[in-house]
């Protein structure tokens, strides 16, 4: 991908942690670009084309730092518990804004809904196999759940949250909860 489509897609992720995702056209892509709207449809013909890159980009970011961190720590439960609850990268997805205007887009836009979810069976299934090898008897039931308590999490503590202060905590109960179920190297 071009420098400059991942510009773009960078202001669109600006305009939806900033203003919200109902405020992501083509136009206002297209001044927050520093672009004509003919120049934005170069890169991107029509709005779910935009949606299409903006989201396999944001997986992208993801996937690569996922296979960084697989490459540089043991692979275990708890490693992809606190890999899917942190800021990937230099922060640029600021994802505890991102990720809930993510989730609202998707009620709207099946587009959205589909690639999103995507990115979450990644993690999913590479929890579920952890989950196996640990001896589960419901990998995936489990793997679902422990996702959603760290996903879900970051409703009540993201930036500007009534309960943002209790962050390290409540995730540190979440790991405590896998050290409990699975052991502490797991």
């Amino acid at each position: 991908m071009s420098e400059r489509k991942q510009q773009i897609l960078q202001a669109a992720i600006d305009i939806i942690i900033d203003e919200g995702y109902g405020s992501l056209s083509m136009r206002a892509l297209a001044r927050a670009s520093g672009i004509k709207l003919g120049a934005l449809q170069y890169h991107f013909r029509t709005r779910d084309d935009m949606l299409r890159a903006l989201v396999a980009y944001i997986a992208d970011i993801y996937h690569h730092n996922f296979i960084s961190m697989k490459i540089n720590e043991p692979l275990s439960i708890k490693a992809v518990m606190k890999f899917a609850a942190a800021e990937p990268g230099d922060g640029r997805l600021r994802s505890d804004k991102l990720w809930p205007q993510l989730w609202a887009m998707g009620q709207v836009q099946p587009l959205v809904a589909d690639l999103v979810d995507d990115i979450y069976a990644e993690y999913c299934e590479i929890l579920e196999d952890l989950l196996r090898e640990a001896g589960s008897k419901r990998p995936r039931v489990e793997a679902v759940s422990l996702m959603s308590f760290v996903e879900g999490s970051t409703i009540f503590t993201a930036s500007g949250k009534r309960w943002e202060n209790d962050e390290p905590e409540i995730r540190s109960v979440v790991y405590d909860l896998v050290d409990r179920l699975y052991g502490g190297d797991t």
